[in-house]
């Protein structure tokens, strides 16, 4: 019998574990994520999500009248679309398309079933001594995700956060869960683009146009809803979820919005 070269029997051993790897991968032992929520793609897909951001931006909101990027996520976290309201993708800041993604994110990921928080309802609580200080340090975001791809893809449905996890935690005003006509968390919006409390003013005109704003319960407005609350006095949220004031107009905007744009229309 011929005994095998040093070389040969490395081979035959390379060949064995390609072999089991290949048989693992084939069996019932596959590991696959999750995949992109398609029926939430029809309703907060990239065309009427750029639809919705348009009319938005488009009205009194408190803010320097800048242009704007949005994003949604799906409740798996995976990014359905990211839009932008420009001419071109500079014509909004640059940075802001990663913070509205996160937003989005971040309201999907801290919102439940049976309770609705928004961005904004985080910031007081997150601030150093408040009960959840540290939290915009969970939840990483995806830098690979974030700054993938051509960025000249970037706010287009070529986007490289598409169908990805950016994650991300953020906690100032702009992001809003989204709940479809039954009542159903399906995801987060975000937007990003201009001050804080315009951000939210918008993001929740643009849910509402979107109609996924049938909000089940929330902190604010006796517990009916996600809506930024102001109520800092002296430095301190006297509920514990509230959000610093970014102009006069902002505020009366805000505050108005349940009114103006009802939930669960």
């Amino acid at each position: 019998m011929f005994g095998l070269h040093p070389l040969s029997r490395h081979a035959v051993r390379l060949g064995i574990a390609v072999g089991s790897l290949a048989a693992v991968a084939c069996g019932d032992n596959t590991i696959s994520g999750p995949t992109l929520d398609v029926n939430l793609s029809r309703v907060a897909g990239f065309d009427p999500l750029k639809a919705a951001l348009l009319e938005a931006r488009h009205e009194a909101n408190g803010g320097f009248n800048l242009d704007m990027w949005a994003a949604v996520v799906d409740r798996n976290g995976l990014v359905v679309a990211v839009v932008f309201t420009g001419a071109t993708s500079t014509d909004q800041w640059p940075g802001s398309r990663v913070i509205a993604a996160q937003k989005a994110n971040t309201a999907n990921a801290f919102s439940l079933p049976h309770l609705a928080l928004s961005t904004a309802n985080l910031y007081a609580a997150t601030q150093p001594g408040g009960t959840l200080f540290g939290l915009q340090e969970a939840n990483p975001t995806n830098d690979e995700v974030a700054y993938g791809g051509d960025a000249a893809d970037y706010g287009t449905p070529r986007d490289f956060m598409v169908g990805k996890r950016i994650g991300g935690t953020n906690v100032f005003g702009g992001g809003l869960p989204l709940y479809n006509e039954d009542g159903k968390l399906v995801g987060g919006l975000g937007v990003s683009g201009d001050a804080s409390c315009a951000d939210h003013n918008i993001a929740w005109k643009m849910r509402y146009n979107l109609r996924l704003d049938h909000v089940p319960a929330g902190v604010a407005d006796g517990g009916k809803d996600d809506n930024i609350i102001y109520d800092f006095t002296n430095g301190v949220s006297t509920g514990g979820f509230g959000h610093p004031e970014c102009s006069a107009a902002a505020t009366a905007i805000g505050k108005a919005l349940p009114t103006t744009h009802p939930i669960g229309h």
